[in-house]
């Protein structure tokens, strides 16, 4: 399998599914760690994967989303966007509803790693 198919694999997984710097536990940037945080307060359950462990998915994904920078959020398999997305939609309340809209279960503050 390419790290395309794996990337898109990983994506049409996942309902909620964050590309971040290290793990939700220990994010290894501040964009990573804000955005976590974000999601844990939805109270929804999401995969991550980290990008830092994964080098072809961090050199492949910006090229299959269109997006250059990290982490990235997806949402039932469309990319949201990254930190100031995330954190302008969180503000304004809509990112709460997408969460709440996706599938998957509902648990609060878990997450799984998706590997690679």
């Amino acid at each position: 399998m390419s790290t395309e198919e794996t990337i898109q694999e990983q994506i049409n997984s996942n309902s909620i599914l964050l590309y971040m710097k290290g793990n939700p536990e220990q994010p290894q940037c501040g964009f990573s760690a804000q955005v976590t945080q974000i999601l844990m307060s939805c109270g929804k359950r999401f995969a991550y994967v980290d990008i830092l462990s994964n080098p072809d998915i961090r050199a492949t994904l910006p090229t299959v989303s269109n997006w250059p920078t990290f982490p990235q959020l997806f949402i039932d398999g469309e990319l949201v966007g990254g930190c100031d997305i995330i954190t302008e939609i969180h503000e304004k309340g809509e990112l709460q509803a997408m969460v709440d809209a996706a599938g998957g279960e509902a648990e609060a503050d878990t997450e799984s790693e998706t590997s690679a």
